[in-house]
Order: structure tokens, then sequence, then C-alpha cells
């Protein structure tokens, strides 16, 4: 990523939780401890099934005397009555921003030139009072800005930052091996463990309980992970709608994410599948990408 570049990725929402029970609301929830977060420290985190299966992602930052949670815009609104349904008596409200603050995302250079910014995933500071973080998940990933959209130009020209194609970005976090857009694919689909939530900083095994975590731990802890989400790279053909993975004519895996840049879900411990060999997905031959940080 250049050093004087910005992508706005306006197809990202933001809700605000507040309110005094927001910690215990929270904690009984997500995946990740709640209590990391803080003015210093955003994070990834999920909400999952009760059966441990993937719904939501969102990364977590604090601000004022509440959280914005920054997900996948086209999800927002399932997440928002997901929240809703968990509420109950609970003294929280959850607002949706989306339309008054957007994310976007800066170079980890661009990050670690402001004051006080230092090189730790997850780690915030503030850019006219705008909490701006490197992104918890992976610091290849750059950093993130969280801003109202009446203040977004001028802080993008103080920073002397020019505009560039999202498209490039997704590009780049799919061949880290992270998917960000089409995630509604995934849900119900696939465990959340399998999602490489682990290796993304998205779990925290000694936070207790929060929903799904008997089966995420019973999968972590008997090691019974043998199937894990990896992006996927196009040969020849296209993907249509037979997403199956062969190779040799045994099932190897299937494609839950299917546009531009497709992930598929891949059972890596069977003894047919090397990252090394191309696979044929209906008419289409693909290879696997193994990201460099698993």
């Amino acid at each position: 990523m250049k050093n004087n570049i910005v992508y706005i990725l306006e197809d990202r929402g933001v809700l605000y939780i507040s309110g005094k029970d927001k910690d215990n609301f929270l904690q009984n929830l997500i995946s990740n401890d709640i209590y990391k977060v803080n003015e210093q420290n955003s994070c990834f985190a999920s909400l999952l099934t009760p059966q441990g299966k993937y719904l939501f992602e969102f990364i977590i930052v604090k601000h004022k005397n509440g959280y914005f949670f920054e997900c996948e815009k086209k999800i927002i609104d399932g997440l928002f009555k997901q929240l809703k349904l968990y509420k109950l008596r609970s003294d929280i409200e959850i607002l949706n921003l989306s339309n008054e603050f957007v994310v976007s995302v800066l170079s980890k250079e661009t990050f670690l030139s402001l004051e006080n910014a230092k090189y730790i995933p997850g780690y915030t500071t503030r850019f006219r009072e705008d909490p701006v973080y490197l992104d918890p998940r992976h610091t290849d990933l750059g950093a993130r800005l969280i801003i109202n959209l009446e203040k977004l130009h001028l802080s993008l020209k103080k920073l002397n930052l020019k505009s560039s194609n999202i498209e490039d970005y997704y590009k780049a976090s799919a061949e880290i091996g992270i998917p960000q857009i089409n995630t509604d694919k995934l849900q119900n689909n696939i465990f959340g463990i399998e999602c490489n939530l682990e290796e993304l900083n998205a779990i925290d095994f000694k936070k207790g309980c929060y929903i799904g975590q008997e089966n995420t731990a019973r999968i972590k802890l008997k090691n019974k992970l043998s199937r894990r989400l990896f992006s996927v790279k196009m040969i020849s053909g296209k993907i249509n709608d037979d997403r199956i993975i062969k190779y040799n004519n045994i099932e190897i895996g299937k494609v839950l994410i299917n546009d531009k840049y497709p992930f598929a879900m891949i059972k890596y411990k069977n003894k047919n599948f090397d990252f090394n060999k191309n696979f044929k997905c209906g008419n289409a031959t693909i290879k696997i990408n193994k990201p460099y940080w698993l």
C-alpha cells in the first residue's frame, strides 16, 4: 500500500453501542474479550451461533462512552437485529450510524507517522479526535480511520492523502488470505474457528463463556480442526453453480464465496490435498493459496 493513498470503504457500516450494561452485555456474546478494548486498543471479534457457526465479524473500537462496531455494510442490519434480539432488559443503546460515519484505510507507514502511534495490531490513537487504529487482524491490512463524513475531506487533506480504488485494497486482502466482502456467504456454513478467527486475533480462549464457546473450545482443545477457509486463485475457466472442489474426483472442499475474490472451505488435512496442486471446480481449474501468516 502506497503511503500517500487512502481507500474510502463506503461499503463498510458502523454501529454504536453504549449504556451502563454494554460491557457485560457484549462480554457474554462475542468471541473476544471486550475488556481488551480501550482508548489505546481495538480488537477483531465475531458473533457465532450457539453451535459455534459463523454469523458476523466486526472490529470494535472505543469511542467516547461506547463502542463503534465496524463491519460490512450489507450485513449490518442483520447484526443490528441479532444484537437487539439478545438485548432483553439490558441497559444499552444500539445505533446504526452508517449514514454519518465512514471507514477509511491508510497505509501502516502513514499510521506510524501519527503522534503516539505504535506498531502493534489493534493499537489505537486519535487524529482530530477520531479513532485511527492499526488493523487488529494483520498489520499488512494497514490502518483504519472511522470518521464523520463532514470531516472526511479536511482530514484526508491534512494527512496529504489521495483516494484510490478500493478494489486494489480488497484484491490485496484476498491475496493475504483475509475475506472482507460477501462474508454473508459464510453465515451458518462454517464454524467460526474454521474461518481462521483464532489466527486473526478474534477469539480469546481465556475469557470464559460466550455464544458458541463450547464447540469452539472443543474443536481447539481436541485438535478436531480439519477444514479451513482459504482464498482461491483462478487458473482457468469460471466457477459456476458446481462449487465442489475435487482432485481426481475426490472432494477436498467447496467454494463458499464465489465472486472476483473467491474463498473456499478446504479439507486441508486430506491426503489428496497439497497447496502445490491444481484442483478442479466444475469447469474451472484453481489453486488454493496458503496464507504466509498461518
